[in-house]
């Protein structure tokens, strides 16, 4: 599957939701992954890439 927001699976702009479609996952267990990598890791700034995600990612 291409990597494309979702519109079904989405809170905020469907970002983790089309990374989980195209994984075949589970669209919590993606959020929960990001949001603990981005809060354990000081070199992975999660906000600045969700936000060049929801810029590059195109809408499906």
């Amino acid at each position: 599957m291409p990597l494309v927001r979702s519109d079904k699976d989405k809170i905020i702009a469907g970002v983790c939701g089309g990374i989980a479609r195209s994984l075949s996952w589970d669209p919590t267990l993606v959020r929960i992954l990001y949001v603990a990598v981005s809060i354990f890791s000081a070199a992975f700034p999660g906000l600045l890439v969700y936000i060049i995600l929801w810029i590059v990612m195109p809408k499906g």
